[in-house]
């Protein structure tokens, strides 16, 4: 989980199951570690655009969006935007996206799409994090193939575990046939909530599972965190001094190998 001198990390946010926290983390993590410094991009590879959405950008009043990259040839570059945060740079989503699942299946190279587009940028950042969608189709794929790693946001509730054999498979295919240096390096506890005797239960099974692959930080359930993206914030703008600020902040020291 430390980072590399001179490398940049791209750092697919995966997990298929929906609303364990994939967008918030990938947003207030990338958010938190620009603070410190790094060059961030957001790729936003979920149709439901939530990421850009987080940031403040309003993805409709783009010329060009990963769709265009992926299905348009149209250079990356043309596709990234900044933010209101210093050194954070995002690469939004439309619903557009949506349909280029099914126009990815007849493509030369279909799963290559976001590896071959992204390498131009490669030295332009220190992170470039994927937020995925909730699926393991031909987008999540794309993601996984220009990765070098994979961060699994978990939610401590029940369930939690539920469906991750299959993308730990998934990874494991990809690893051997497409991207031999992918590889699942962190995995985040989130909606941690220190009232239930479930939530403890489940930081420690998930801890006994994947070891120190495992983030000491916990990301808390808390309201302000929720509440950031209809603002159009990270948490770590909207609310600098909460709780959910400062376990983003705790979280990318520890992602930065510094904490």
């Amino acid at each position: 989980m430390s980072d590399e001198q001179g490398a940049v990390r791209v750092i697919a946010v995966a997990n298929q199951k929906g609303g364990v926290g994939k967008t918030t983390t990938a947003v207030n993590l990338a958010a938190a570690l620009a603070e410190l410094g790094k060059r961030v991009l957001v790729m936003d590879l979920d149709p439901q655009g939530n990421a850009g959405t987080g940031m403040g950008i309003d993805s409709r009043s783009l010329d060009y969006t990963i769709y265009d990259v992926l299905m348009k040839d149209v250079l990356i570059e043309d596709a990234i935007e900044p933010t209101a945060v210093k050194n954070l740079f995002a690469c939004t989503s439309t619903i557009d996206l949506a349909g280029a699942e099914i126009e990815l299946v007849s493509t030369f190279s279909r799963e290559l799409r976001l590896r071959k587009a992204i390498e131009p940028i490669l030295d332009d950042f220190d992170y470039i994090f994927i937020d995925c969608p909730p699926s393991l189709g031909l987008l999540t794929i794309n993601a996984l193939c220009a990765a070098t790693e994979v961060l699994v946001p978990i939610q401590c509730e029940y369930y939690a575990l539920e469906g991750l054999s299959q993308l730990f498979r998934n990874v494991k295919l990809v690893q051997n046939s497409l991207n031999a240096s992918l590889d699942i390096s962190t995995v985040v506890l989130t909606m941690f909530d220190a009232r239930t005797k479930l939530a403890e239960q489940v930081v420690e099974d998930v801890r006994n599972f994947y070891g120190n692959k495992v983030c000491k930080n916990v990301i808390p359930r808390a309201v302000r965190i929720s509440e950031a993206p209809s603002f159009g914030q990270p948490i770590t703008v909207f609310d600098p001094a909460s709780r959910g600020a400062i376990a983003y902040r705790e979280l990318a020291k520890e992602v930065l190998g510094v904490a």
